[in-house]
């Protein structure tokens, strides 16, 4: 085996050493542009907020929603909208009731039965509202019946669009 280096395979090594270098100083200047980016653009967009939807039951509080009750019968509840977009937020709240054939999805509710709408109420950001209490009673027996709650959104136009839907299950009896 021969120890010595050539001086031709010193300044390949050494040439290799520099093309290491410059493209290690590339990948951290990329990496150090590309992290910058992300950051300047997370401060320049920040995230647009969400609208809190929620029912109460009827000591205004998020726990033990009625899962009974009897025909005819009235069950009391609250809804709130909290507001932490960074715009006002105008809407109306559709009540209504259903059964086994009521479909629910992300889009509404189909073959359900309106009993009641809130006026509408505007939202400036960062503000909550509560529902006067809401009583519904549902006129005939069976397991499963549903009360449903939708919030629907009113742009500048008046045009109103769907926005989000809560519902309970609730057997009812006689």
């Amino acid at each position: 085996m021969n120890s010595k280096v050539t001086r031709k395979e010193k300044s390949e090594v050494e040439l290799a050493t520099i093309q290491f270098q410059r493209l290690l100083r590339f990948s951290l200047i990329c990496g150090i542009v590309i992290v910058s980016g992300f950051i300047v653009y997370y401060i320049l967009v920040p995230e647009e907020g969400y609208i809190g939807f929620g029912i109460l039951n009827d000591d205004e509080r998020a726990e033990d929603y009625p899962t009974t009750t009897k025909v005819n019968q009235s069950i009391g509840f609250y809804v709130t909208v909290d507001n932490e977009l960074d715009h006002d937020f105008t809407f109306k709240l559709i009540i209504l009731l259903g059964d086994e054939d009521t479909k629910l999805s992300p889009e509404g509710s189909k073959y359900a039965n309106k009993t009641s709408t809130t006026d509408k109420e505007t939202l400036k950001p960062s503000e909550h509202w509560m529902s006067d209490k809401l009583y519904v009673l549902f006129p005939y027996n069976g397991t499963d019946q549903i009360l449903i709650v939708e919030l629907w959104k009113y742009n500048e136009d008046n045009s109103r669009e769907f926005w989000d839907i809560l519902w309970l299950r609730i057997d009812v009896y006689s």
